[in-house]
């Protein structure tokens, strides 16, 4: 306030003095004070004018160096920035964007790489810290001495001395025979990687899970989830199931040797194509069912399979119930390149997380990915561990709200026991699956050998309007 009065003290005075010499005078003398207040309000006019022209100059000075200052900083951005190309140019952004998508996935294979081979390498340093077996000391009994012949025309044999009594017998002397110098152990080779094996009591090999595979030997089943607590079916997952000379194998049993011979992308390629026909079954039917297929995280670095279910699904809109699950491993270790595969399919099919390790969701990475369904074990749900880094920082039973607010709805999976369903409903679990609700039972054969759905008919070509003869007449006149 004081530096306000200060600046303006000289004004304030000449106020208060015109104030107190017109105040008196315009009582006795109004003329002359309205004189005196003309002159003084023309003054007051021209210095104000005067004020304001000198304002307008500074204005006009800085204006033009901030013009001077703008047209430098454009300069330095043009020369420091290389040209872009022009935006219309599409060829130029699709060589880009192809680019990018096989970059990610060579960084992605290499990334696979480096962690094989530092497992290697961890185990062949296993190996060689491993001890060797020592040779146990030969331990040989001492020769008889050889008894020399008689030689000929000297003195006969010798003839035994007088009998001996017999004393205790003697005992051989054993003779421990000098180290062995220990050879060089020749280098081993490394032995291979060993796979799991299948869990079950009949285990069959390799080969006849492949020649299997070959032979198409392959069933969809379908496993329904459930809401809570009124166990209506909401949606069903397709699970693979191969059967090897009559017996059914799961996944955890034949998976393993389909990746050692490269099969899982042709897996994938089969199951997606039943669930396809899946699809279109339930959505002629009228249902809104969803579908759900766990992909093998493999599939992500073949970008023919996406793209072609891409084409697909943009064909069909009866394949808008289908969904895709990727484990929770692989949403959060996505690149660039998948992420350009997964987009063409975002709005046309739906996206599920599945086999969840830990409870720590970004739920808002994964609104953003359109994930619109998260899997989790029951007993993760229930008995949670002491590992409180696969814990999750809210509580449990405000984990389905949380999800459900971003749209994402939560399933829990690998119900096998009826006691724990109302523990679930405690938690307020909106859905669940599991064999204490249904276990997977295969897809009718009428189903999967339904014909395809036919194309639309070719719009009708308009017939010719007939026109009675009198108005073509009257048109040629």
């Amino acid at each position: 306030m004081i530096p306000v009065l200060r600046r303006y003290a000289g004004l304030l005075a000449a106020g208060l003095l015109a104030l107190v010499v017109l105040g008196p005078l315009a009582v006795f003398a109004p003329a002359t004070s309205a004189l005196a207040l003309g002159t003084l309000a023309a003054v007051a006019a021209g210095l104000a004018q005067v004020r304001a022209a000198t304002l307008k100059a500074r204005c006009d000075k800085l204006s033009g160096e901030v013009d001077l200052l703008s047209r430098r900083l454009l300069k330095a951005e043009t020369a420091a920035v290389p040209p872009r190309p022009e935006a219309g140019d599409a060829a130029l952004r699709a060589e880009v964007e192809e680019l990018t998508v096989e970059l990610g996935l060579l960084s992605g294979i290499v990334r696979d790489l480096t962690h094989v081979v530092g497992t290697q390498d961890s185990e062949i340093a296993a190996l060689k810290a491993r001890p060797e077996p020592r040779p146990e000391p030969v331990r040989a009994q001492a020769a008889p001495e050889p008894v020399s012949p008689p030689l000929p025309g000297g003195p006969g044999p010798i003839q035994p001395a007088a009998p001996i009594e017999p004393g205790p017998p003697a005992q051989p002397i054993v003779q421990e025979a000098p180290p062995a110098p220990q050879p060089v152990p020749a280098p081993r080779p490394i032995p291979p990687r060993p796979l799991p094996r299948p869990s079950a009591p009949w285990a069959e090999s390799e080969t006849e899970i492949v020649r299997a595979f070959e032979a198409d030997a392959l069933e969809i089943h379908l496993q329904p989830v459930v809401t809570l607590p009124q166990r209506k079916v909401t949606a069903y997952e397709a699970l693979a199931r191969l059967r090897v000379e009559g017996r059914l194998m799961e996944p955890e049993a034949f998976l393993p040797a389909l990746e050692r011979y490269g099969r899982t992308t042709e897996l994938d390629r089969r199951m997606l194509q039943r669930a396809s026909t899946v699809a279109r079954h339930l959505a002629r039917r009228g249902s809104e069912t969803m579908l759900t297929y766990g992909l093998s995280p493999l599939s992500l670095f073949e970008p023919g399979l996406l793209r072609e279910l891409a084409r697909t699904v943009a064909e069909e809109s009866a394949l808008a119930g289908l969904a895709i699950a990727l484990p929770q491993a692989s949403w959060n270790g996505l690149d660039g390149g998948q992420r350009g595969l997964l987009l063409p399919l975002r709005g046309r099919i739906g996206f599920s997380l599945d086999r969840a390790d830990d409870l720590r969701f970004d739920v808002a990475q994964l609104a953003g990915l359109g994930v619109g369904q998260v899997k989790v074990p029951a007993e993760m749900l229930l008995r949670p561990g002491p590992d409180r880094r696969k814990l999750s920082d809210i509580a449990i039973e405000d984990l389905a709200p949380a999800l459900a607010r971003a749209g994402i709805r939560l399933v829990a999976t690998g119900v096998t026991d009826e006691a724990d369903v109302p523990d679930l409903i405690d938690l307020d679990i909106p859905y669940a699956q599991g064999a204490a609700f249904a276990a997977p039972r295969p897809v009718r054969a009428e189903v999967l050998t339904a014909p395809p759905p036919e194309a639309p008919p070719p719009p009708a070509e308009p017939e010719p309007e007939r026109r009675p003869f009198r108005s073509v007449l009257r048109r040629a006149v």
